[in-house]
């Protein structure tokens, strides 16, 4: 059996690298008639708590005006608002209105350029164009986005929502809002406003309120435009290596210190670590390398729905050494491809690779799409059966990422195939992320962990080894403090996650300041920001999907031997543990 799972993941390797086409991702807002009585999800088809989102109307403006009067329209009438984008790569429920009378504000058709201003090195443009636009647009006229997100289906309103970022520790760092220089912003007016308000914002003009709208969450109104300042093209040289991870914890603490652009892949089960030495370098440095991340491209749905059958076959079985053999084919596999990069956009001779900025940081050629009747989609299109996971993203401060490092490490070695099933979703991805000035933003230099691992289709069945990356989140959140991704994570990373934010205060006086009547906020936003009510949900098998941490039995799964127990390295914890000796009803 093993055998032939391995062939199947070489086939579906195979499909990563050659198959160049894909049907284009479907609008996440879907109405009965016309844009009336609508519904709105992620891209991946279903939000933390499997809740479905409704709203009475979507609002599609194509320009400033009629953004402004559709804000107008709502206010008047103090109906609830949301805003969405074009692919709604949100995990958490930032886009969800309240009940079922609420407006849905997409900004699929704001994605204009506005003007690019070479010689102050500023590109203006409005919400919602794409990270790929953007990079596109600013390599037009010889300049470049320092640091960004590796995927490029996200637009400029959702990465300011959410505070997207790349991996930097220089500089300002890698998150996207930090080298933005101007927001305009429509909010909520009063009668003398004619019911919205729109205002410019900049750092010396309105610091304040730059820095609360910087990372938004989307409660403070509707992002119109965004000003970027910007360098002039340059070029990066990337080479990965392999290695043991006997001295990752080290490592981890220095690494980002000597190379701009420095990540990780760590698969721990295996006990290695893929480092990224990924420098600038003068943009008349001899190549034209290209990255297109494997995992960004274009799959066979066939292959897709194949791979992820495999997988509920291995947990059904409890089948751990075949997620490992799997997963050990998988990553050998991607690092002999150097994980999508060419040196010259066709083929991969060898590192190190060298590349303009604009074709170096961000992919994702799944979008590069043909109508083919989902022949081939990205990986995670809900309208197939495939990919199907939860992802943790939670920044550890630096000064104890070698002590987190160690804690995962004591938990392989109680058991070493507990992580395989991490290492099948490409390994643990480590990013780099420094201080910013953005109320919202990263309080400290740390590193994200963004873990991805199997979600059962039915919430309350139980996945392998759930125990140990339970405990992994809870180490992260509770003993390091560490601070959640906005729009990633499981329910339970946001509880109470306000009080890590030492200007929340100043933010939440900015939000009612400009939305005084909470027009634009929701059940989620006020749970998230400790307005109202609590981010968990505690109910029966709530800890089996990060709804809760269990305190009782029936938080996890009894009648299938799921138990709530304390953690084996973090005694703290409180982890869902399949317990020998309990008789499980089939």
């Amino acid at each position: 059996m093993a055998f032939w799972r391995t062939l199947l993941r070489l086939f579906c390797i195979l499909t990563f690298v050659l198959t160049a086409i894909s049907t284009p991702p479907e609008d996440p807002i879907k109405c009965v008639s016309g844009n009336t009585n609508c519904t709105v999800t992620n891209s991946y088809g279903a939000f933390a708590d499997r809740s479905t989102c409704r709203a009475a109307n979507v609002a599609y403006p194509t320009t400033e005006a009629e953004l402004v009067s559709v804000v107008a329209t709502a206010t008047k009438a103090g109906r609830k608002m949301r805003v969405t984008t074009r692919y709604s790569h949100s995990i958490t429920k930032l886009v969800c209105t309240d009940g079922t009378d609420g407006l849905l504000i997409s900004t699929n058709f704001l994605n204009h350029t506005v003007r690019a201003d070479v010689e102050a090195m500023t590109l203006t443009v409005e919400t919602g164009v794409t990270l790929r636009q953007l990079i596109a647009e600013a390599a037009k006229v010889g300049l470049a986005l320092p640091y960004a997100p590796y995927w490029w289906g996200l637009t400029v309103g959702g990465m300011m929502a959410t505070g997207a970022h790349g991996s930097s520790l220089w500089g300002k760092g890698s998150a996207v809002h930090d080298y933005v220089t101007e927001i305009k912003m429509v909010s909520p007016g009063s009668v003398s406003d004619g019911f919205a308000k729109v205002r410019v914002l900049g750092e010396s003009m309105t610091p304040n309120e730059f820095n609360a709208a910087k990372v938004s969450l989307g409660v403070l109104g509707v992002i119109s435009q965004v000003t970027f300042k910007l360098e002039p093209m340059f070029k990066r040289s990337l080479t990965y290596t392999m290695r043991s991870d006997s001295d990752f914890g080290e490592q981890a603490m220095t690494f980002g210190k000597k190379h701009e652009f420095a990540d990780f892949i760590w698969l721990p089960s295996q006990g290695k670590v893929v480092y990224r030495r990924d420098d600038s370098v003068p943009v008349n440095t001899s190549g034209n390398g290209l990255f297109d991340l494997v995992l960004f491209r274009s799959q066979l749905s066939v292959a897709i729905t194949t791979i992820r059958s495999s997988e509920e076959t291995q947990e059904t079985l409890r089948d751990a050494n075949g997620k490992c053999v799997g997963a050990k084919v998988l990553t050998s596999a991607l690092f002999a491809t150097s994980y999508g990069l060419t040196n010259n956009g066709i083929i991969f001779t060898g590192y190190p690779v060298i590349g303009s900025q604009d074709r170096m940081m961000s992919s994702g050629s799944c979008l590069d799409s043909l109508q083919d009747g989902l022949i081939t989609s990205c990986a995670w299109d809900s309208r197939i059966k495939g990919e199907f996971y939860h992802q943790t993203a939670i920044s550890v401060p630096l000064t104890h990422v070698k002590s987190f490092i160690n804690d995962i490490k004591s938990l392989i070695k109680i058991e070493p195939e507990s992580l395989c099933g991490i290492e099948l979703h490409f390994g643990i991805l480590m990013r780099y992320v420094t201080l910013s000035p953005a109320y919202l933003g990263h309080e400290y230099e740390a590193l994200e962990f963004d873990i991805t691992y199997y979600r059962a289709k039915d919430p309350l069945t139980p996945r392998l080894y759930e125990d140990f990356i339970e405990e992994i989140e809870q180490i992260a959140l509770f003993k390091y403090n560490a601070l959640p991704h906005w729009g990633k994570n499981r329910n339970l990373a946001f509880d109470g996650v306000i009080k890590k934010y030492k200007n929340a205060h100043a933010f939440l006086k900015v939000k009612e300041s400009y939305d005084p009547t909470s027009l634009f906020s929701s059940e989620w936003t006020d749970q998230i920001l400790g307005i109202k009510g609590h981010a968990t949900i505690v109910k029966d098998g709530c800890a089996l999907e990060g709804l809760c941490v269990c305190s009782e039995d029936a938080h996890c799964a009894p009648t299938k031997g799921y138990l709530c127990r304390p953690g084996k390295v973090y005694k703290e914890a409180r982890v869902c543990t399949r317990v020998s000796g309990v008789s499980v009803i089939q």
